[in-house]
């Protein structure tokens, strides 16, 4: 077991003055199997009430208006959370079974269809497809369709944007964990498995020290159908383990933004964004 400590801080600096902003986080944790959330607080500067909610995929969301002038909007999104490590069931479901089984709730439903963000490029498909017809189980299907996809594109910083799609993502080769998870995703609906976007913080340190703090990302990675909700990290070639915190999960990104909001005021903003995790036993 982990007991982590997380810190995000994320906001915009404006270009000038902004005379009002409206926005919407999800940066905060839930309790879930294997996960439990000890602590958990956003701070909103300037202050500001917040109504807060479930969404319809599960995720925590603070809704906020900031109605007097600011030339910065910062949130601290400050979480302690207990992580197990999670057991992955063998599961030896059909195709045939998988089939069925993936139209008897609106959850599968719901996520077998492409979205414009992960509807995946003809030579994926073809991967994805080549994998599945030489796997009896689609559960060994799916594993070895998203270790396929980790490895055939690099991780990168830079090269893709927050609105990149799956098919261009594919196309540059490079990109990170947002657009793996994507493809990812593409190519397990693509041969009927249903799957769905997790965001989320890693550990980036296996062996980190317990006290302390490492310098950490947003993360993202996938989960599919296979008789129960299965999840694997694509970009680092692992499983879903003690080192992983989830925030949300959706359809594809995004479902799931950290921050979401529009303003009145310059044309110009720059985004900033700060994790760190320690490691509290």
């Amino acid at each position: 077991m982990n007991r982590l400590r997380i810190t995000h801080t994320t906001g915009f600096h404006y270009g000038g003055e902004v005379t009002a902003s409206y926005n919407e986080a999800r940066m905060l944790p839930s309790s879930a199997d294997g996960q439990l959330v000890l602590h958990s607080h956003l701070e909103i500067r300037p202050m500001s009430a917040s109504h807060n909610y479930v969404d319809y995929w599960g995720s925590r969301v603070s809704s906020f208006e900031i109605l007097s002038p600011h030339r910065e909007l910062a949130l601290t999104a400050t979480s302690l959370v207990e992580v197990r490590p999670k057991v992955h069931s063998v599961h030896t479901i059909s195709w045939d079974e998988l089939a069925v089984a993936a139209e008897r709730a609106t959850e599968y439903v719901e996520q077998r269809g492409q979205t414009p963000r992960t509807d995946p490029p003809e030579e994926v498909i073809a991967l994805a497809r080549e994998i599945a017809d030489d796997c009896v189980s689609p559960c060994e299907a799916a594993e070895r369709i998203c270790v396929a996809i980790g490895n055939a594109v690099e991780y990168m910083q830079g090269v893709t944007a927050v609105t990149t799609t799956a098919k261009e993502a594919w196309d540059h080769g490079k990109g990170v964990c947002q657009d793996i998870a994507h493809l990812a995703i593409g190519a397990l609906r693509s041969v009927g498995i249903p799957a769905r976007y997790v965001s989320g913080y890693l550990h980036p340190k296996p062996d980190a020290a317990i006290g302390e703090t490492v310098t950490g990302e947003s993360h993202a990675w996938v989960e599919w159908f296979c008789g129960e909700w299965r999840g694997f990290d694509p970009t680092n070639l692992i499983d879903i383990g003690d080192r992983h915190v989830t925030v949300g999960r959706g359809r594809d990104y995004n479902d799931v933004p950290p921050l979401r909001g529009v303003y009145a005021g310059p044309f110009k903003s720059q985004l900033f964004v700060k994790v760190e995790i320690t490691r509290e036993s």
